[in-house]
């Protein structure tokens, strides 16, 4: 089983049209970029050319539109560019504009899919970024916004939509992938409502407005120049714009949004919690081989996999897998490890086999995840090059390392290492059998 991999657009294409608050006329390229570049954007119309990053950390302001800032720079209404990327499977791109905001089209992200489509995607070599939601995350504001992240194996979206005094409230929920983000939201299109038009007008914005790119709401009516294009528009349009903000937290995301009323300002507030999240997970992992394929394993999903139990599961969890051959898994050490009752009284220090073991159950992870492997079992057979750097104590998170360097039939060997904030503990290359 392996990891997905990143996605890239696999030639230029362009598209052109009008801003929707500036009202200004604008050229848009998506490009191509290599792998872990992110989505940029690039202001082609100033003498620097300057990029701007697709990220919450950029974010500037949320009225009506998310716009990014690097210093005086900017680039306004984003989030129906990043929507589209995200929502057909693009994970690198690079997006140049001769203008400050992206072309409105007729207010949804199908101008924008189009212009994937005629770009067409190639997979790169690299595995795809996912955060796997483990611990609902949730955000209420006083508005009465309010967007929960639950855990699910899918990117899943279920938004309730509430106009002022609970007018053309609807509820939509669907799976985000490019299948049903071309059918099901590219097509919505931004609405407004008519009390908040002339508010807008004195703030100088939707200068490019007009009832052929926005959908107007007046008291119980719709105002268009075509009837809705969903029973639910507005609620996918909801969704396409939390696809697009929420993007802006860095990596794509594993998990269940329930939004109720949302807006740009709760959606980036949101991405905001997710990219701390992030951080706060990466700063647990050694920097030297953060894992960044998709998909963990928490401790009841390990014993699923191998025979250890108390007191030999030297595994809590498996916190990321790169490609086929690369696992990282994580030992909490504490003092109520039974070793610590005599290794040693008053000093107690994690035995150095016991460290081998860890490495070796997790190097066994990493090939009985596989179809082909499942319902065999591991046996150690040696251990060479082993060397034992530092103590290892109670209170440490042990971070374990392996990456299998062949296999041979039923014989597999690996290369592996412990760690303990950022710091190597141990370190061997070990041969194991997979057995029925």
């Amino acid at each position: 089983m392996s990891a997905p991999k990143q996605k890239t657009l696999a030639s230029p294409a362009t598209i052109t049209g009008t801003s929707l608050h500036t009202g200004a006329k604008v050229s848009l390229t998506m490009k191509p970029a290599p792998a872990n570049h992110g989505i940029k954007f690039r202001r082609i119309d100033l003498d620097d050319q300057p990029f701007i990053d697709a990220h919450v950390s950029k974010v500037q302001t949320v009225e009506r539109a998310t716009t990014l800032a690097e210093g005086s720079v900017k680039v306004h209404t984003v989030e129906h560019v990043i929507s589209a990327l995200v929502g057909m499977g693009v994970d690198n791109a690079l997006i140049e504009m001769d203008a400050n905001e992206p072309p409105i089209g007729d207010g949804s992200a199908r101008p924008f899919v189009d212009c994937i489509a005629k770009a067409g995607t190639e997979e790169q070599d690299a595995h795809l970024n996912v955060y796997e939601v483990r611990q609902p995350i949730h955000l209420e504001t006083k508005n009465g916004s309010l967007i929960t992240i639950v855990p699910d194996k899918k990117f899943r979206i279920s938004c309730t939509q509430v106009g002022p005094d609970g007018r053309m409230t609807q509820f939509y929920s669907t799976e985000i992938n490019p299948e049903t983000y071309e059918k099901e939201i590219a097509d919505a299109r931004t609405f407004v409502f008519y009390e908040d038009v002339e508010p807008l007008l004195e703030k100088g914005l939707i200068k490019g407005g007009s009832l052929e790119n926005a959908i107007v709401i007046k008291g119980e009516s719709v105002m268009s120049k075509e009837s809705l294009r969903y029973p639910e528009e507005f609620a996918r349009h909801k969704i396409l714009d939390l696809v697009g903000d929420l993007m802006l937290s860095g990596k794509r995301i594993m998990g269940h949004v329930i939004a109720v009323k949302p807006g740009h300002g709760p959606n980036t507030e949101m991405a905001k919690k997710l990219s701390n999240a992030f951080a706060t997970t990466s700063a647990m992992v050694p920097s030297v081989n953060i894992p960044t394929g998709e998909g963990v394993m928490d401790n009841v999903e390990v014993q699923q996999v191998l025979p250890h139990r108390y007191p030999f599961l030297m595994v809590d969890r498996i916190v990321g897998f790169e490609g086929e051959f690369k696992c990282t898994g994580v030992k909490q050490i504490t003092i109520n490890e039974p070793y610590f009752q005599g290794h040693f009284p008053g000093h107690p220090v994690m035995p150095g086999v016991l460290q081998i073991e860890a490495m070796a159950q997790v190097s066994s992870i990493t090939l009985l995840r596989q179809p082909e492997n499942q319902g065999k079992i591991g046996y150690f057979m040696s251990a060479d090059k082993v060397k034992f750097r530092k103590p290892v104590l109670p209170g440490d998170t042990l971070f374990i390392e392996s990456e299998i360097l062949k296999v041979r039939r039923n014989i597999g060997y690996a290369k592996c290492r412990c760690v303990v904030n950022g710091e190597t503990t141990s370190e061997c290359e070990l041969k194991f059998a997979l057995m029925v």
